[in-house]
């Protein structure tokens, strides 16, 4: 059984205050395979005073060592990857095939060199000098669903920038969170810059986001816990950057390659068991191409394989624990119940499964804009399926939830779908299955957050923007 029960304060292994035990369950087997010491609000009062004594320092560095560090970050991690892909899929049942889990985590330290070389932080504007500064301690607090990436991506431009940090993982995956402390500590990251705490939300996380001593929190998790991190970081009027639930629609015009359509949707979809705040839930097709579609879409779903996430040929594993589970499997329910016809899947354990939190890949058809599966964040394998009349109806379906982080689109006409993306209200518009970058910005529009994290509108989220007036002439 594992115990983890120290926290990496001012570059040190150290016992926390807190004593509160958290029970980690491997949400494949339902078995217990450790526990987590929960911190305290005098845990982060000590991560603060550390990352507070290491900004005086870290913030005057030069940009061309940063980018030495966040080299040797990267080697650090690619030693360390198997180590980080092992504890992802104990703690969170990642299939051990899913090397995007690991590989985003490293790309993000990776893009953020190339975007500190290119990077000036400071420039002139009219007669004044303008320069961004380094915003100073920064609270990060990520979710379970991609437990490395979410929290690297927010390290690298915290560190690109100059920041110091004090980062919460999700109690439900602490595991890969100590492998990173331990790679960034191996990797020279100076003590202070870098300080980890277990814990969870309404303790640790309410205490990072009321802290006076912490300049910005940078959010990742559900709208609801958002706002509570809002909420709590009012007080103080710190910058809050958060990107938070979503719904993604993928519109599919007529024109499109409907195969290629139905093959990436249920990939990407159905990726990460569909624990993925951008997975494009909503399937919009023409009324007549749904029959067609549809049936493409059953095949596509029915070869999807679900089980033991250690094995090389599973698809998908299990949702990250029994809560998850149950809210999934109440939203299948809730689908029929509202009239949605089961394409394929439904409620229950996959045939052949008896113990473990797996969800049978769900598609639903006849689906109207208002049904719940059609507005409500599932956060597992569950797919809806939508018809519109023209292409005036498909956006305002698409536009018609709370969210707005993630758009698709299928067409083979890129001028069309162009016409298209800039009406839908998102913060991503994908065409054809392009893949994700680092390069781009990413966050939501609406209720799915603000902000942006990614490339050069990432690391400005942790940086100031200061005025110097009149020092032109005095320097000339």
């Amino acid at each position: 059984m594992k115990k983890l029960d120290r926290f990496y304060i001012d570059g040190k292994w150290t016992e926390p205050v807190g004593k509160g035990l958290f029970e980690l369950i491997n949400p494949a087997t339902e078995e217990a395979y450790g526990h987590v010491t929960l911190g305290s609000a005098e845990d982060v009062e000590r991560a603060v005073e550390a990352a507070r004594r290491a900004f005086a320092s870290f913030s005057q560095s030069k940009k061309e060592w940063r980018m030495e560090l966040l080299s040797s970050i990267v080697d650090s991690l690619l030693h360390r990857q198997s180590d980080l892909m092992d504890a992802v899929t104990e703690e969170m049942g990642a299939p051990s095939n899913l090397k995007g889990q690991t590989g985003t985590a490293v790309q993000a330290f990776r893009q953020a060199i190339v975007t500190l070389r290119e990077y000036s932080f400071e420039h002139m504007l009219g007669d004044n000098v303008v320069r961004r500064e380094p915003i100073g301690v920064c609270g990060l607090i990520s979710a379970w669903n991609w437990p490395l990436q979410l929290l690297c991506q927010k390290l690298a431009s915290a560190f690109a920038a100059g920041c110091t940090v004090v980062a919460k993982p999700s109690e439900f995956t602490p595991l890969s969170a100590v492998v990173l402390a331990e790679a960034l500590d191996a990797a020279g990251v100076p003590p202070g810059v870098f300080n980890l705490m277990n814990g969870d939300g309404p303790t640790v996380g309410e205490a990072i986001s009321r802290h006076p001593g912490i300049d910005m929190v940078s959010f990742t998790g559900s709208t609801r816990a958002g706002v509570m991190v809002a909420q709590a970081a009012a007080g103080t009027v710190k910058r809050v950057c958060q990107e938070l639930g979503g719904k993604s629609a993928n519109i599919i015009l007529p024109d499109a390659d409907l195969a290629a359509a139905a093959r990436f949707n249920v990939s990407r979809g159905f990726s990460n068991t569909g624990q993925s705040c951008h997975s494009p839930t909503r399937m919009l097709v023409s009324e007549g191409q749904a029959d067609e579609l549809i049936e493409l879409i059953r095949k596509e779903a029915q070869s999807v394989k679900v089980g033991d996430p250690k094995n090389p040929e599973t698809t998908i594993g299990p949702v990250v624990n029994r809560a998850q589970f149950e809210r999934v499997q109440h939203f299948i329910e809730l689908g029929i119940q509202e009239g949605a016809n089961v394409v394929t899947g439904g409620p229950g354990r996959p045939e052949g499964i008896k113990k473990g939190f797996f969800i049978r890949p769900t598609v639903f058809s006849g689906v109207t804009r208002d049904m719940t599966v059609a507005q409500e964040e599932i956060f597992g394998p569950v797919l809806s399926v939508i018809t519109y009349r023209d292409i005036d109806d498909a956006i305002e379906i698409a536009n018609g939830t709370r969210y707005g982080l993630g758009g698709y689109l299928f067409s083979s006409n890129v001028e069309n779908a162009r016409r298209v993306a800039e009406r839908m209200q998102a913060g991503r518009i994908f065409l054809n299955g392009a893949p994700s970058n680092n390069v781009a910005p990413m966050g939501g529009y609406k209720q799915s957050g603000n902000g942006r994290e990614m490339g050069v509108f990432g690391l400005e989220e942790y940086l100031e923007v200061k005025a110097m007036l009149g020092f032109v002439s005095a320097a000339a």
